[in-house]
Formats: structure tokens, sequence, C-alpha cells
């Protein structure tokens, strides 16, 4: 199994209590992996990105989208580490530019999946 879909499995098991739907486009390059719907009835996009390193990789189209939709979009990035530790970080979208030319040194809104959707639930509350 692909790394962003062993992370798209992840984030569906920890984040019960949201409508989760996966966009598969190929039509419109550069749109998010994940369209969401939360308990206070707030729609935002979640972008999926694994590393082994410090680096994310974004193609031109991502970057784009994010650009132009700074609201309500997020990337939720894993970190593969040594001895199976996974560090799961959450970005705001309008940062795209910043994560990446700094990566994961960047401070993230959260750390950890339990603490993303508590950050996410909130949203229009």
């Amino acid at each position: 199994m692909a790394p962003e879909r062993k992370l798209y499995q992840k984030v569906k098991k920890h984040f019960t209590n949201f409508s989760l739907i996966r966009l598969e486009n190929n039509s419109l390059h550069g749109t998010p992996d994940l369209l969401a719907y939360n308990n206070s009835g707030h729609f935002f996009t979640i972008e999926l990105k694994v590393t082994s390193g410090n680096r994310l990789k974004f193609s031109p189209h991502q970057i784009a989208f994010h650009v132009r939709h700074p609201n309500n979009t997020f990337i939720i990035a894993e970190a593969l580490g040594p001895r199976s530790e996974k560090l799961i970080y959450m970005y705001p979208g309008s940062r795209i530019l910043e994560l990446e030319a700094c990566g994961l040194k960047l401070d993230p809104l959260c750390l950890g999946l339990e603490a993303c959707g508590l950050w996410l639930n909130r949203l229009g509350a």
C-alpha cells in the first residue's frame, strides 16, 4: 500500500466525527486529497503528504491551489522516522510556500492526529 494511502487510512480511523470524501481528480491537478465536513457544518480540504526526511514535495498545481485558496485548507504530513517513530504534523494551506522552503522545521498548527482532529473540529464553532 502506498504511503499516502496508509496515512489516509490513519486519518479516516481517527477522524470518525468528520465526513471525509477522498478526492481523486485527474481533471483538476492540485486538488487536495480530502474534502471534509465537521460537526459545526464547516467544509475544509486536507492535502496528505508522507516524507522520510524533513522536506515535503509539492507540485506547482498543489502550490497554486493553496495560494489561491488560503482559508480552510490544510496539509497533514507524516514523517517516517527511525524505529517506526511516526510523527504527524498539520499546517494551514496558507503557509505552503514556507512549508516547501523550510520543510517540517516550520512550526505546525498541531502535532499528532488526535490534536489535529480536535483543532479541525473547532472550525466554524
